[in-house]
């Protein structure tokens, strides 16, 4: 089975507040994206910032900021557990359908078992952590496959 190129898309990191999140990524000289974008189905506001841009051949993996739209949303409800950090990991996928239907076969716990629209309108499915050693994981598919 071959659903690659895989690679590393991005790393979400929770916070309460968007401003103060990005502060430190700013200092760092990292290129904000131009702009938040809200995900209603997902409770959450997110903001971009790439690593590097200097090579447009390779994937760099970005930071993304998770804000969260209310308390009773599980960004909201990952902040009131563990605070903020490091929520999830992102990998990015030449073919999810096939990937998430290779992972089920293989005993592969998801939470999304079809892909759905997340940010910037990509497909997105996330795999539940207790399939990956405890670590959320995303998947995501950035260009079609048609």
């Amino acid at each position: 089975m071959d659903f690659g190129p895989i690679y590393i898309d991005h790393i979400g990191i929770a916070t309460p507040n968007l401003n103060e999140g990005s502060r430190f990524w700013s200092l760092l000289g990292l290129k904000q994206g131009e702009v938040d974008e809200r995900v209603d189905d997902q409770g959450v506001v997110t903001r971009f910032f790439a690593t590097d841009q200097s090579n447009k051949d390779s994937h760099p993996p970005n930071i993304e900021l998770l804000e969260p739209t209310g308390e009773d949303t599980p960004i909201g409800k990952f902040l009131q557990k563990r605070g903020p950090g490091i929520q999830q990991l992102c990998l990015s996928v030449s073919d999810l359908p096939g990937l998430l239907e290779y992972l089920q076969q293989h005993g592969i716990q998801l939470i999304d078992e079809q892909p759905r629209r997340g940010t910037g309108g990509h497909m997105i499915a996330f795999v539940h952590p207790r399939s990956t050693g405890g670590v959320l994981v995303e998947l995501t598919q950035r260009e079609s496959t048609s």
